[in-house]
C-alpha cells in the first residue's frame, strides 16, 4: 500500500537529485531527447502531410493548443488557491509547466513528483500540493470524458456505442468532484496513506472557477483538433462535435493507460478510430500525428517559458527561504522542516 512515507521519499529522492546542477542538467536532457524522439518518430509520416495543409491552419491548432495548456494551468491554480496556498502566475507556469515535461520520461509517477517538489520550492506543503495535482487531473478527465459523452454521440451513432464506457465514468467523476462529496473523499485516501486531513476542504467556490478554467481549456483544445479536421475534410460546423469528442476520448485514454509516457500511442489510436466516420484511416492518421506534433510543440514551448522563469526567480542573490519574486503577497509561509504536511 502506498503511504505517506513511501511518497515523501519519492519526493525527497527527487529534491535531493534537483540539488546537483549536473543532475539537473542530465534530466533536463533525458527528458528533451525523450521530447525530440517523439517528434522524429511521427515527422516521417507527418511530413507528406503538411502539404495538404494549409500553414494558417497549423499555426491556427498551435495557438489553440498552447492556450488551452495555459487555461489548464490557472485551473490547477485555482485549485490549489481553494486549498489555502495563493500562488503567483508566473510561479504557477514555473512549476506546472516544467514539471509536465517529465511526463515524456516513461512512468506515470514523475510528473507528480516533480509538481510537487517545485511546487514545494515555493512553500507549497506537499500534501497540499499533491492534493491539488489529483483535483486538478480529475477536473480535467471528468471534463474531457463528460465532452467525449455529449459531442460523440450527437455526431456519430457508431462512436457512441464504441465508446460507452466514457459515457458511463464521466457522471461518476462529476459527482466525485462535487466539493461535499470531494471532501469526504479527500479525507478518507489521506487516511488510507496516513497523511492528515487536508486544513481545507475544497469550496463549491473553488472547484466552480476551477472547472470554468478547466472547460475553457477544453474548449480551445477541441478548436485546435476541429481546425486540423476542417482543413483535411474540407468540411466546417459538420465536424465541429465529432473532433471535440473525438479529441476528448482520445486525450482520455491517453491519461488512463498511463505505461506509455505522454498518452503516445494509445492517443493517436483512438483519435483515428473515432474520427473514422468522416474520413478515411490514413487522413485520420495524420489528423493524429499532427495533433501529437502541436501539442508536443505546446509542451516545449511552455516548459521553455517556465525554465526562464525559474532562471529569473533564482538569480544570485536570492537566498533560500527569502521572499521569492514570484510568490504573491497571498502565498503562505514555508511548512516546517521535516514536515509532511
Amino acid at each position: 500500500m502506498v503511504t505517506a512515507r513511501g511518497v515523501q521519499a519519492l519526493c525527497g529522492a527527487a529534491n535531493r537529485l534537483r540539488a546537483s546542477p549536473w543532475v539537473r542538467a542530465g534530466l533536463l536532457t533525458v527528458v528533451l531527447v525523450f521530447c525530440g524522439y517523439g517528434l522524429a518518430v511521427n515527422w516521417p509520416q507527418v511530413h507528406p502531410a503538411v502539404g495538404r495543409l494549409h500553414w494558417y491552419s497549423i499555426s491556427g491548432a498551435a495557438l489553440a493548443a498552447v492556450a488551452g495548456a495555459g487555461c489548464m494551468m490557472l485551473a490547477w491554480r485555482e485549485v490549489l488557491a481553494d486549498l489555502g496556498t495563493r500562488l503567483a502566475a508566473p510561479a504557477a507556469c514555473r512549476i506546472m509547466f516544467v514539471a509536465q515535461l517529465a511526463k515524456y520520461v516513461p512512468g506515470a509517477v514523475w510528473v507528480f513528483a516533480a509538481q510537487v517538489e517545485l511546487g514545494h520550492d515555493y512553500h507549497v506543503p506537499r500534501r497540499r500540493g499533491a492534493t491539488a495535482v489529483v483535483i486538478a487531473l480529475a477536473l480535467v478527465l471528468g471534463v474531457g470524458l463528460l465532452t467525449a459523452a455529449v459531442a460523440l454521440p450527437l455526431a456519430s451513432a457508431g462512436a457512441a456505442r464504441q465508446y460507452w464506457w466514457a459515457l458511463a465514468i464521466a457522471p461518476l467523476i462529476l459527482i466525485g468532484l462535487c466539493p461535499p462529496v470531494l471532501g469526504r473523499l479527500l479525507d478518507r485516501a489521506l487516511t488510507l496513506v496516513r497523511w492528515q486531513p487536508l486544513e481545507r476542504r475544497p469550496s463549491v467556490r473553488g472547484v466552480a472557477r476551477a472547472l470554468g478554467w478547466t472547460a475553457l481549456g477544453w474548449l480551445l483544445w477541441g478548436l485546435q483538433a476541429w481546425v486540423l479536421v476542417r482543413d483535411i475534410t474540407g468540411r466546417g460546423a459538420h465536424v465541429l462535435l465529432l473532433a471535440f469528442g473525438a479529441y476528448a476520448i482520445a486525450w482520455s485514454a491517453g491519461i488512463l493507460i498511463v505505461v506509455f509516457p505522454g498518452g503516445i500511442g494509445p492517443r493517436e489510436l483512438a483519435l483515428v478510430a473515432a474520427l473514422a466516420p468522416v474520413m478515411p484511416r490514413g487522413a485520420a492518421l495524420v489528423i493524429a500525428l499532427i495533433s501529437r506534433v502541436v501539442m508536443t510543440t505546446s509542451d516545449l514551448i511552455w516548459g521553455a517559458v517556465g525554465l526562464a522563469i525559474g532562471r529569473w526567480a533564482h538569480r544570485p542573490g536570492t537566498k533560500p527561504g527569502s521572499t521569492d519574486p514570484l510568490r504573491s503577497p497571498q502565498g503562505q509561509a514555508a511548512e516546517p522542516t521535516g514536515s509532511l504536511s
